[in-house]
C-alpha cells in the first residue's frame, strides 16, 4: 500500500434532485404565466403582451430541454459513450440558442409587420397593463429563486436558465412600458415593445448557441481556472514539476489532461499512487469529471510522449 492518502469522490445526486425541483417550479410558473399572457394579450389586443407570451412558451420549452438534459447527462458510460454523457447539457443548450432565436426572428418581423400597416394598431386594453406588470414581478421572483439554488449547487446551466427568466423580466417591463405609451395615445409604441422583445430573445439565442457550440468543439476553462487545477496537483505531496495541463468542457464539468513529473529513481507503483492522488485531489477540489494523468520523470530526462512525428517522412522532433 502507499503512504498518500486517496479520499472518497463527491457525491452529486443532492445537486441533480435541486436542479429536478427548481426547474419544476419554473415551468409551474411559466404554464400559469403564458397562459394568463396569451389570453390577456388577445383580450385587450396588445401585440406586446402576445409577444411576450410567445417568449415565456418559450421559456418553457427550455425547462424541459433543461430536465431532458439533467436527466441524460448524469448516466455514466456505457458501450457507446466511453466518456459518459455529461455533453447532453450542452447539445441542450445548443437546441435552446436556436429555438431561441428563431422565435426571437419571427417575434421581430411579425412586429415589423405591424409598422407596414399601422392603420391595424389598435388602442389596447387595460387589463394588458396589469398583466404585464404581474408577469414582471413574477418572473424577477422566478429568476431570484432560481439563481440561489443554481449558485448553491454551482450549476452553469442552471444560472443561464436562471438569467433567461431574468431577461424575461425585463422583456415584459419593456412590453408594460409599450402598453403605457399605447393607453396614453401612442398605439404605436405596442409593436414598438414587441420588436425590443423579439430582438432580446434573438440575441440570447445568438448568444446561448455560440456558447455550446465552442463547448462542443472541446473548449478549454478560464486560464484563471486551469492555474487552479495546477496548483492543486502541484500541491500533491511526491509531485515535483507540472509541464502540462489541458482541459475541455464537458457539459456542467471537464476532462483534464496533466502530465506531472515525479523523482525518476521512485518504483513504479509508488510513482502510480502519487498519479492516483493528484487524481483524487484534483476530482475533489474541481468541476472535474475525470482526469488522465500521465506521469513523467524530473530532471530532465527523455520523453518519448513528448515526440512528434510528421506521417509519412519518419522525421520526429522534441515538442
Amino acid at each position: 500500500m502507499s503512504e498518500f492518502s486517496i479520499p472518497p469522490l463527491p457525491d452529486y445526486s443532492d445537486r441533480h434532485s435541486a436542479a429536478i425541483k427548481s426547474t419544476w417550479v419554473s415551468v409551474a410558473v411559466n404554464v400559469i404565466l403564458s397562459a394568463g399572457q396569451l389570453t390577456a394579450g388577445l383580450l385587450s389586443g396588445s401585440f406586446g403582451l402576445v409577444a411576450d407570451a410567445i417568449h415565456t412558451l418559450s421559456d418553457l420549452v427550455a425547462d424541459f430541454v433543461v430536465l431532458f438534459a439533467a436527466q441524460h447527462s448524469r448516466q455514466g458510460a456505457d458501450e457507446d459513450h466511453h466518456y459518459g454523457h455529461a455533453r447532453y447539457e450542452n447539445a441542450a443548450s445548443l437546441v435552446l440558442g436556436v429555438l431561441l432565436l428563431v422565435v426571437g426572428v419571427f417575434m421581430a418581423w411579425s412586429a415589423v409587420q405591424k409598422f407596414h400597416t399601422p392603420i391595424g394598431v389598435s388602442r389596447v386594453g387595460v387589463l394588458a397593463l396589469w398583466v404585464a406588470l404581474a408577469s414582471l414581478l413574477a418572473k424577477e421572483g422566478l429568476f431570484r429563486y432560481m439563481l440561489a439554488v443554481a449558485s448553491r449547487i454551482g450549476s452553469s446551466m442552471l444560472i443561464a436558465n436562471a438569467w433567461h427568466a431574468r431577461s424575461d423580466a425585463l422583456s415584459s417591463l419593456v412590453v408594460a412600458a409599450g402598453i403605457c405609451g399605447n393607453l396614453l395615445g401612442y398605439p404605436l409604441l405596442d409593436p414598438v415593445a414587441g420588436l425590443l422583445v423579439g430582438l432580446m430573445v434573438g440575441k440570447m439565442g445568438w448568444e446561448f448557441s455560440k456558447s455550446a457550440f465552442h463547448d462542443l468543439t472541446d473548449r478549454s476553462l478560464p486560464g484563471d481556472e486551469v492555474e487552479k487545477i495546477r496548483a492543486t496537483v502541484l500541491a500533491t505531496p511526491g509531485v515535483e514539476g507540472v509541464h502540462e495541463v489541458c482541459t475541455r468542457k464537458m457539459g456542467d464539468f471537464a476532462v483534464v489532461d496533466v502530465h506531472i513529473e515525479v523523482d525518476p529513481l521512485i518504483n513504479v507503483v509508488t510513482g502510480h499512487d502519487i498519479g492516483v492522488d493528484a487524481r483524487r485531489r484534483v476530482l475533489l477540489q474541481h468541476k472535474v469529471l475525470n482526469v488522465m494523468v500521465h506521469v513523467d520523470p524530473a530532471g530532465g530526462f527523455p520523453d518519448g510522449d513528448h515526440v512528434q512525428v510528421t506521417q509519412g517522412s519518419g522525421d520526429s522532433k522534441v515538442v
